[in-house]
């Protein structure tokens, strides 16, 4: 009914996530990365430029060239944990706050070479990607559920890399 306050609830989920790729903006845990200082850099400077000005069509395009981006690489993270069995635990495990913590730090430097490895071995990010302190908590989490070695795996079968040393630009591979 339209008395109802939470009528709207999931439209509003909806803009927040469309907003801000990573968390409910409202969220005070919400963490605030480098990639989402310089989204959000981009986005400060266009809102003060003239809607009808170059400068602002350009920052435009970059804004939602960044937003696709990373939408990409988190569908295809999501589309390979759900590949390894957690269909459900998907979004949670790729949830990033600032409650978020390493499990054990014996595990931080077998997580940085995983990362750096899915870096360079894989397309699961693109070629101009810099990589993103998020997803050294992600593969920290797998290290837990000893699911990292088959995530690589996995990732160098759906995203392989061009032989090269070529980036594949299109999705997973054969």
């Amino acid at each position: 009914s339209n008395n109802n306050p939470y009528a709207s609830f999931g439209a509003t989920l909806a803009r927040d996530e469309e907003q801000n790729l990573w968390s409910t903006p409202h969220d005070v845990t919400h963490t605030e990365a480098d990639d989402d200082r310089v989204l959000y850099n981009m986005i400060v400077v266009r809102n003060q430029l003239d809607k009808d000005s170059e400068e602002w069509q350009k920052l435009n395009y970059d804004i939602y060239t960044l937003r696709q981006t990373r939408k990409e690489v988190r569908s295809r993270w999501k589309h390979i944990l759900e590949d390894l069995g957690f269909q459900k635990e998907a979004d949670s495990l790729l949830s990033v706050t600032k409650l978020s913590i390493i499990s054990d730090s014996q595990n931080m430097r077998k997580a940085r070479d995983i990362l750096l490895k899915l870096s360079e071995e894989t397309n699961i990010f693109p070629t101009s990607w810099e990589l993103s302190e998020r997803y050294l908590f992600v593969v920290d989490r797998l290290i837990a559920l000893d699911a990292a070695d088959e995530f690589f795996r996995m990732a160098s079968a759906a995203y392989p890399r061009r032989p090269g040393g070529d980036r594949a630009d299109e999705g997973p591979g054969p």
